[in-house]
């Protein structure tokens, strides 16, 4: 009785221990995490595998570039068959090379005159743009050639698609029809091209290859012409049998020209002049631009779930003009998730790996991201959320500046274009001068960061500690930058107008005459015109820190004799900071405050990401605040003559319609009979005194060139101009660490 009675005892003892310490286990109240965070944990965890990314920054600009398609779309609609052009091209030994064109092709490829006029043309106007289109050829040639070659079509329908959109897969015509192939929405829909709100499939290569070779397989069974199948795909098959009944039933192309519309009549021998040139191109010194990615280093993906391009890039850190690039055909940057329909991501075969092997965890993050949004009439989520709101919902507001684009300012709050463009109404992809930008955060790094970033820029640049001489106060020197209007002046010279007055100090027509109350464009010579400009003013601040007043005391004398001894050492530790693991440039920027988009100037950023080991300067040691070197802007005057258009006028001095427009302040095509436009400019830098050139030693002098990067420019492009100079050679004379340039940039090129 008595051991049944201990053992009792000890079971409800032992019970009550292991109770105790239930009792005492219970995790406290966690504070919720950031979406940051939560990102940076969910990172954290991913499984990475070591292959090279394929497309980069530099290609996804060339690749998303609208101008090639206006130019063209402009030279088709204004080409002249009669026009001679004057082109060093023997007329025998083009017709011995057409002829063997029409030997291997199913074309009716003939001589005629003005087949000859627009070969030459091309050759004369348009060399750099096939440089241009051969290198991206290089990514979606595969692709139709495969999609021609399953319908037994022949392979050289494969140019067409140069001549429709420039290789531009979210090229839009002026009637709306889009795509590589330029599908209208009902032709799309009759071939089986999917249009909603978040697909358009006439932009993706594969589908609208696929709907392409089908519609040539039709025509060409009414027709039974190539030629005609052509021309049909670009004025429809119902204006061709008018054409021909018109010409009194002629079948040849050539023969129905003149009564098909002007487009079409340009249509055929612009896809010739296309074939020819991209045949021959080495007999013409056409090198085509490199292809730093090919259609077979990428793969696609199924979804399962909603991602938008924003979640993407954040986890697998490519950038949204990759994912744009990639996949055309999401129009609103978001992979939508509808049941019973299967949706694709294409991805660059490492990304593929990254995104397989943690897909899980992808989806958790969105979901993640879907639990912040408010719910209607959840009470219990506004309470639980009460704590996080002012960082969740911060309003932020953006004045837009001289020089600002949409994306810079997206990039820097780290949001998309779509959103910035929803919150504030915008419909076109150009940012509002002068206008305030509503802008939502819901990062609090982001929120934390900006507030560095305000109208007037300050920047903590270098700060030094110093203890006053009779008093217990540590202060701290900063340099202050700030914008300020300075009022100049510029005295006109002879030759000088509005125009190049406006470009030499970088601001618009319209605001000198607005400055200097002018009603017409007419200047005076000797007149002073009144410039203002926002300069960058730097100024020394020293302020007070506050600090403990018993630490300060306590403090020996001797540490602080060591700390001024070692103050190089540590102002040189501070300017340069290594990448550590989980490191991104919001918490970089944030630990050494500074602003982000100087943390990017410094470094030559072009998006968020930054890689783990990398050195980021923290400072800008070059730092120059005086005035550039002045630059004297030269310019050629063209008098335009009978029969002159802006097309003819820009083939001739080689220069963009576009670079015409913006140059003589054109609203539109329209150009007057014996008006003077201006037809090149080009800045050249003047050195401002005698004696600063006696200073500097002649063979100095002979050695080191500058170049100011213009828009378009690449380090490709600026290496050809000089012989012997290498990209790598332009990198390390200017410490540039990545190829991303900007306009007026200053480049120094040695040799």
């Amino acid at each position: 009785m008595t051991i049944k009675k201990i053992t009792t005892l000890a079971l409800l003892l032992a019970s009550t221990a292991i109770f105790a310490q239930d009792d005492l286990s219970i995790t406290p109240f966690k504070k919720p995490q950031t979406k940051k965070e939560v990102l940076d944990s969910i990172k954290g965890t991913f499984v990475h595998d070591n292959i090279a990314t394929c497309i980069d920054s530099m290609w996804m600009k060339e690749l998303a570039s609208l101008d090639l398609y206006d130019e063209l779309a402009l030279d088709i609609k204004n080409i002249n068959v009669d026009e001679k052009v004057d082109y060093e091209l023997p007329t025998e030994l083009l017709k011995e090379r057409l002829k063997k064109l029409d030997e291997k092709s199913p074309f009716n490829i003939e001589y005629n005159v003005g087949l000859e006029n627009v070969i030459k043309s091309f050759l004369k106007y348009r060399k750099k743009g096939f440089e241009r289109l051969m290198g991206i050829s290089q990514f979606y040639f595969p692709i139709f050639e495969e999609a021609l070659a399953a319908q037994n079509i022949p392979l050289e329908i494969k140019y067409l698609a140069v001549v429709e959109s420039a290789l531009n897969p979210r090229a839009v015509s002026r009637v709306g029809a889009t795509g590589l192939w330029q599908f209208m929405y009902q032709t799309g829909k009759q071939y089986d091209l999917k249009v909603d709100t978040y697909v358009d499939e006439r932009s993706d290569p594969l589908k609208a290859s696929k709907a392409a070779t089908q519609y040539m397989k039709n025509m060409y069974s009414i027709f039974g012409d190539w030629d005609l199948v052509l021309a049909s795909y670009n004025t429809g098959p119902g204006n061709v049998a008018k054409a021909i009944r018109r010409s009194g039933g002629k079948q040849n192309y050539w023969n129905i020209r003149p009564y098909l519309h002007k487009e079409t009549q340009g249509y055929l021998p612009a896809f010739l002049a296309t074939m020819y040139i991209f045949e021959y191109h080495k007999e013409h010194g056409i090198v085509p631009n490199k292809a730093v990615a090919n259609h077979f280093a990428t793969d696609t993906v199924l979804v399962k779930r909603a991602l938008t391009f924003k979640q993407i890039s954040d986890l697998l850190d490519v950038s949204v003009a990759e994912l744009q690039f990639l996949n055309p055909s999401y129009k609103r940057e978001v992979i939508p998730h509808i049941t019973g329909n299967d949706y694709f991501l294409k991805l660059p075969l490492d990304k593929i790996a990254l995104f397989t092997s943690n897909e899980e965890r992808i989806y958790a993050y969105a979901n993640y991201e879907d639990s912040l949004r408010e719910k209607p009439y959840s009470s219990a989520y506004a309470s639980n959320n009460a704590s996080e709101s002012s960082n969740s919902s911060n309003v932020k507001y953006h004045k837009v500046r001289r020089g600002e684009s949409l994306s810079k300012i997206s990039s820097r709050y780290g949001i998309t274009m779509s959103e910035l463009k929803k919150w504030n109404h915008l419909r076109s992809n150009k940012a509002p001068l002068g206008r305030s930008l509503k802008i939502y955060t819901s990062d609090e790094s982001i929120a934390s960061n900006d507030k560095i970033q305000t109208k007037s820029d300050t920047t903590a640049v270098k700060e030094t500690s110093a203890l006053a001489s009779n008093t217990n106060k540590v202060f701290k020197e900063e340099k202050v930058v700030t914008y300020k209007d300075v009022v100049k002046y510029h005295k006109v010279k002879k030759g000088d107008n509005l125009g190049e007055v406006a470009d030499k100090y970088g601001v618009s027509v319209a605001e000198v005459k607005k400055w200097n109350h002018l009603k017409g464009s007419n200047i005076a010579l000797g007149a002073n015109l009144k410039i203002i400009k926002n300069e960058r003013v730097v100024t020394t601040v020293r302020k007070e820190v506050k600090t403990d007043k018993t630490t300060l005391d306590t403090k020996p004398q001797t540490a602080l004799a060591s700390n001024d001894t070692n103050t190089d050492e540590n102002q040189n530790h501070a300017t340069v900071y290594e990448v550590q693991k989980g490191d991104n440039l919001f918490s970089i920027a944030k630990k050494f405050n500074v602003s982000l988009e100087d943390l990017k100037k410094w470094n030559n950023l072009d998006d968020l990401n930054v890689q783990q080991g990398s050195k980021l300067a923290l400072a800008n040691t070059t730092e120059n605040v005086k005035e550039e070197e002045p630059k004297e802007t030269k310019i050629v005057e063209y008098k335009v003559k009978k029969g002159d258009n802006l097309g003819s006028i820009a083939h001739k001095y080689n220069v963009s319609v576009a670079e015409l427009k913006d140059w003589n302040e054109l609203e539109d095509n329209n150009v007057k009979l014996g008006a003077t436009l201006i037809v090149s400019k080009s800045e050249v830098a003047v050195n401002e005194t005698k004696s600063s050139k006696n200073t500097v030693a002649s063979s100095e002098r002979d050695e080191v060139k500058l170049y100011y990067v213009k828009k378009g420019d690449s380090l490709f492009s600026i290496a050809k101009k000089y012989p012997g100079v290498s990209i790598s050679d332009i990198k390390k004379w200017n410490g540039i660490k990545n190829e991303s340039l900007k306009p007026g940039m200053k480049l120094k090129i040695s040799g």
